[in-house]
């Protein structure tokens, strides 16, 4: 029994000649996802500045021009840089602390759940329910005034609840990117540090520090 699950175990440790793949496919996921929202912010800076900084019906921050700027650059840099990965683990930094603002100052209040569903809540129920109401609300208009069974033939009809399902995922996989870096053969970071080796390992090495001395003659 010893002997077949070392066999498997030994199987099993063949397909990490792949494991570039898992921080590849994080960085390719998460690439629209900061892409769009930093240009997002970036095509209405005013808007997002004002939002960064009102206390009534936004962030209420300090200085938010320069608020919103960092978290532009940090969305649409960082996007770049995961892409092609380049300064992987770095660029996870600012955009997990992106991501932390967001789950805290944002999503906080509205629980866990990205969309509204009462029977899975976690924390912070009550905003949800106000949205079961206003989603049998719809339901009931949608039924009455059109074709209900057209409009949610690909799916149902469902309520944002803007928790902070979707900040903590990126948190999450960022995390993982931070610790892994952007892996190898096919980002920018694996290609520098196999060149910085090569340049280390060929150059010459200078026997006053290398343990061994000339041959006195």
């Amino acid at each position: 029994m010893i002997k077949q699950l070392h066999k498997f175990q030994e199987h099993l440790d063949l397909t990490r000649k792949a494991d570039f793949l898992a921080p590849l496919l994080l960085r390719l996921y998460l690439f629209p996802v900061f892409w769009m929202a930093g240009t997002n912010k970036w095509n209405s800076f005013d808007n997002t500045v004002a939002w960064f900084g009102n206390p009534d019906w936004g962030l209420g921050l300090p200085v938010p021009a320069v608020m919103a700027f960092l978290a532009t650059s940090a969305e649409v840099i960082g996007a770049l840089a995961l892409l092609i990965g380049l300064g992987v683990r770095w660029m996870s930094i600012p955009l997990m602390v992106t991501m932390l603002v967001a789950a805290f100052a944002v999503h906080w209040n509205n629980g866990w759940q990205a969309i509204a569903d009462k029977s899975m809540c976690l924390f912070n129920c009550e905003a949800l329910d106000e949205s079961a109401k206003r989603i049998e609300r719809v339901r009931d208009i949608l039924q009455e005034h059109g074709n209900y069974e057209w409009l949610t033939e690909t799916g149902s009809v469902v309520i944002s609840n803007n928790g902070i399902e979707f900040a903590a995922t990126y948190f999450v996989m960022l995390l993982a990117l931070f610790f892994m870096g952007g892996g190898r053969y096919v980002s920018v970071d694996y290609w520098i540090k196999e060149k910085l080796l090569r340049k280390k390992s060929s150059a010459p090495v200078d026997s006053t520090f290398s343990g061994t001395a000339d041959p006195v003659h």
